[in-house]
């Protein structure tokens, strides 16, 4: 039983260190200018001026294979996007809105009868949860958003502007 115990308490022990270990920053005062995000590595980098600023670990939506077709299809859009809107009073910390639909995106919905859906964003944790922190990457849990940490959005925020390319790939 001492075993158990002590095993169940140093895993907890790594598990805290895991969370809260400090992560490379995105430099300060950066300019990123484009975001691509690899869907199936879980990863979204930021660029400037060509540049690989920082890589991102992300989570998605809870069906993060494939291209977003509808409201409702837990999936994370692919393709060129831009980033359309800033959020500071977000019910998620913090977020940044994709331009999630296009033309196209808008005319395969409605040829497959379905709405179509929006308010894809780059966010963090709900309020009153960024405890969770780095905890949030190990499941997809978004409605088909791409999800950070609230440190990583807080910088994502400062450093992207409105217009900035986003493009995510399979």
């Amino acid at each position: 039983m001492k075993k158990i115990i002590l095993i169940g308490f140093f895993l907890m022990v790594i598990a805290l260190i895991y969370n809260y270990y400090p992560e490379q920053k995105l430099p300060a005062n950066s300019n990123v200018d484009l975001l691509v995000v690899q869907k199936s590595q879980y990863k979204m980098m930021a660029y400037a001026d060509g540049k690989l600023l920082k890589t991102y670990k992300v989570s998605f939506g809870d069906a993060p294979i494939g291209h977003k077709e509808f409201e409702g299809d837990e999936k994370t859009p692919e393709g060129i996007y831009f980033i359309n809107a800033k959020n500071d009073k977000s019910g998620y910390h913090k977020n940044l809105g994709i331009s999630y639909p296009n033309d196209k995106d808008s005319a395969y919905a409605k040829a497959i009868g379905k709405p179509v859906g929006g308010d894809v964003k780059i966010h963090a944790l709900k309020n009153g949860i960024g405890f969770i922190n780095k905890f949030q990457r190990w499941i997809n849990w978004t409605n088909g958003c791409i999800a950070v940490t609230n440190n990583e959005v807080d910088e994502l925020y400062a450093s992207v502007k409105i217009g900035t390319k986003i493009e995510i790939k399979p």
